[in-house]
């Protein structure tokens, strides 16, 4: 079984790419998501990302301030390779977990989710990467839409990222996302035949 990364900067549609593989049957595991499991009370991370970014990070009932972190930590290069250093660990074992309980599944390929795996620890597990792109207009007013936060906001986001240049030279396959669902996801399913291909002649090809 291959493990193929998804990725993409933030408001990229890379998690709609990973919806419509999932509608088709293979495991996904959303790398997000299991952030959010490491970060929550009585998890591995909680108490750590206090001590670096401050206790007023937690809400009143002692769960996370997402927003407050995300505001902190992106703000620069410094915070978010802290932010980096503290969660990923936790995060890359639970998705080896994850990774290994799909193994009996028997299908050729899990996807696994994430905006920041080029460059990272997790990567060294992958077999192959998408990127999905979009221009920064378009991932911005996603991200405000999704995010209740302001364009500025985004747009921090954004910067504190992987640039994109760097996420398509990491690329096997890259999707250029132009905001229409139904050719985002007719290239989705062209890469998802590269890749049945792929596992059937064993060959290897970038685009």
């Amino acid at each position: 079984m291959k493990v193929i990364a998804i990725t993409g900067r933030s408001g990229s549609g890379k998690s709609t790419v990973s919806a419509y593989y999932g509608s088709l049957g293979y495991p996904v595991l959303d790398a997000d998501r299991t952030a959010r499991e490491v970060t929550r009370p009585g998890g591995p991370c909680l108490a750590q990302l206090c001590d670096a970014f401050g206790s007023d990070i937690l809400l009143p009932d002692g769960t996370l301030d997402r927003g407050c972190l995300a505001a902190r930590a992106f703000a620069t290069p410094e915070g978010t390779r802290r932010l980096t250093d503290i969660t990923h660990p936790a995060i890359i074992r639970e998705l080896l977990d994850g990774v290994a309980a799909a193994q009996s599944t028997g299908v050729p390929f899990v996807f696994v989710d994430g905006a920041v795996i080029v460059g990272e620890a997790f990567e060294q597990y992958c077999d192959a990467i998408i990127v999905v792109t979009a221009s920064e207009r378009e991932a911005v007013s996603r991200i405000v839409l999704r995010d209740g936060i302001s364009k500025q906001a985004a747009r921090m986001r954004l910067a504190a990222q992987t640039p994109e240049d760097v996420l398509r030279a990491a690329a096997d396959y890259i999707i250029a996302n132009t905001g229409d669902g139904r050719h985002l996801r007719a290239a989705a399913q062209a890469v998802l035949e590269r890749l049945l291909a792929k596992e059937t002649n064993g060959t290897k090809e970038k685009t």
